[in-house]
């Protein structure tokens, strides 16, 4: 079983899309083993976005994630990383098809509802980035 960290952005927590969106993860047989609702702070997410924090959309990126409360959750499967990112869609929601939760629910690149983690050793890092051990059920 393999874990991943999905973030439901400010532009999904707003249109109030979580439950709709984490209902997918569900029916497709996602286990819910972390969860919560929380502030983002800068110093979180330039530890989390340090590999892009030169590149000139990281500011407008944090502004956006700092825009309103979002809410972090650690999701397990067999092969959690790849199959999320296969629900999501391409980063840039215009390019991702219909049937996508991207697709379906986003905007652009950097308003596009969710962030996943990209690989399995992603995955535990950024859970272990903001959950406590004890957090993590499974």
């Amino acid at each position: 079983m393999e874990k991943t960290l999905i973030i439901f952005k400010p532009d999904c927590v707003q249109k109030k899309l979580v439950g709709t969106v984490l209902d997918r993860f569900e029916r497709a047989g996602f286990t819910i083993v972390a969860c919560k609702m929380m502030r983002l702070t800068p110093a979180l997410l330039a530890e989390h976005y340090a590999h892009i924090a030169d590149k000139p959309y990281y500011p407008p990126l944090v502004e956006f994630m700092l825009s309103s409360p979002v809410v972090v959750m650690a999701l397990q499967a067999e092969d959690a990383v790849a199959r999320v990112r296969a629900m999501l869609g391409p980063t840039d929601s215009r390019k991702a098809e219909k049937g996508t939760i991207r697709g379906d629910f986003g905007t652009d690149g950097r308003v596009n509802i969710l962030h996943a983690s990209d690989s399995p050793d992603n995955g535990l890092a950024e859970i272990a980035r903001f959950f406590k051990p004890e957090e993590v059920l499974a």
